[in-house]
């Protein structure tokens, strides 16, 4: 009875080794993704907060331009503004580092910001990813400033 116990165990450990890491499992989810993050939020001179994204574009093609409409909500929860963010060009497998300045508001007076749809999103043979842009998008944040869908 020990020794097909010990065969169990074994059997149990091989088949655990086949299994995919969960790194490979994100590798597999986000291979037609675009990963925005919102990497920091500095005020401005002029009264303003600047927002430092990086984002990375996981999907098989290059994209000619890319943009996201967001909703910029107040620290009561209040939309103030519906702005677009727009990285230009995206080569596939790269990422990119955009700074975008929101006026006339300090940084502590941002709240949350939500991806409120994609304003383009589109391949270099001018093929419309829009969908693709939303549904594989994938947000965080490093700041106070909550972020994401």
């Amino acid at each position: 009875m020990q020794e097909s116990r010990k065969a169990a165990i074994v059997a149990a450990m091989l088949f655990g080794m086949c299994q995919p890491s969960l790194a490979q499992e994100v590798a597999e989810t986000t291979d037609q993704s675009v990963q925005i993050e919102l990497n920091s939020a500095t005020d401005t001179e002029n009264g303003g907060c600047l927002l430092t994204m990086v984002t990375t574009n996981m999907m098989q093609q290059a994209l000619s331009r890319a943009a996201w409409q967001v909703a910029i909500f107040d620290s009561a929860g209040v939309v103030e503004a519906l702005t677009i963010l727009d990285f230009g060009a995206m080569t596939s497998g790269k990422t990119k580092v955009a700074m975008f300045e929101l006026p006339g508001r300090t940084c502590a007076d941002v709240g949350r910001i939500v991806v409120n749809d994609v304003a383009e999103c589109q391949a270099e043979d001018e093929t419309d990813l829009r969908a693709a842009c939303l549904s594989g998008l994938a947000t965080q944040s490093r700041t106070n400033i909550d972020f994401g869908l």
